[in-house]
């Protein structure tokens, strides 16, 4: 069974940073590429970053490039998201996925991410 579980959310001030990590099991963590998505209250599920299988490839979306960071160390089945500098419309539910460059594919149960001015 796919089991993804993030971690590390919480309040955070913009212009601060916080690190998100995601546990992977339940399958071949090294043999994917991974992202993080998000959903904004009211809003649908937007993909923020992904990152390739090998760890060497990564991806952003516009609004999070130069901000934000994604990692992964497949020796220990970790993704990592590094927010730096976040602004308050970065305030979300973030989900570390199995999927790559889209919103779709297995999920975690999400870590809230409030970024207050």
């Amino acid at each position: 069974e796919v089991q993804l579980v993030e971690s590390g959310g919480g309040l955070v001030q913009a212009g601060g940073s916080l690190g998100l990590p995601c546990e992977a099991s339940g399958f071949t963590f090294s043999n994917y590429a991974m992202s993080w998505v998000r959903q904004a209250p009211g809003k649908g599920l937007e993909w923020v970053s992904s990152i390739s299988s090998g760890g060497g490839r990564t991806y952003y979306a516009d609004s999070e490039k130069d901000r934000f960071t994604i990692s992964r160390d497949n020796a220990k089945n970790m993704l990592y998201l590094q927010m730096n500098s976040p602004k308050t419309e970065d305030t979300a539910m973030y989900y570390c996925a199995r999927t790559f460059m889209e919103t779709t594919g297995h999920r975690g149960q999400g870590t809230q991410v409030t970024v207050s001015s």
